[in-house]
């Protein structure tokens, strides 16, 4: 899954956030068959065009990632035209139904997050190596 996002700040405060972003290890969901299992993950920042960012990250670490990255208040807007305007440049989604119980223990005090919507993977089967056979988010 990826989150798409603009961030305002501070660099070095924004900086900080990013290497919060990229040392978090999520857990994939694989299956083979009725087997399941799971392996640990990096998240990865991806710079898009128009000063927009990219965390890809998997799809069952949704609701931390947006519960983390979607704050109540927003201190800039874009407006429903230019955000939707940005979507379809960009070829995203809006932002889907999420919890907000849990969040990561990421530093952004300082910055400010405008999401702007989500790109989904489609599933993948590894043909060769450790995971053959075996049946994941194809990120």
């Amino acid at each position: 899954m990826h989150f798409i996002f603009i961030a305002y700040g501070k660099r070095s405060e924004v900086d900080l956030l990013f290497r919060d972003m990229e040392s978090q290890k999520h857990l994939m969901p694989l299956c083979k068959g009725k087997l399941k299992k799971a392996v640990w993950m990096e998240g990865q920042i991806r710079n898009l065009p128009f000063g927009v960012y990219e965390y890809i990250f998997p799809k069952a670490s949704a609701d931390l990632v947006l519960a983390t990255m979607c704050k109540e208040i927003d201190r800039y807007e874009l407006g429903g035209f230019k955000l939707g305007m940005l979507r379809k440049m960009i070829k995203c989604d809006k932002l889907p139904k999420f919890k907000t119980e849990k969040k990561f223990l990421w530093i952004k005090d300082n910055v400010n997050i405008i999401p702007i919507g989500v790109r989904y993977d489609k599933d993948y089967t590894d043909p060769v190596g450790e995971h053959e056979g075996w049946t994941h988010e194809g990120i």
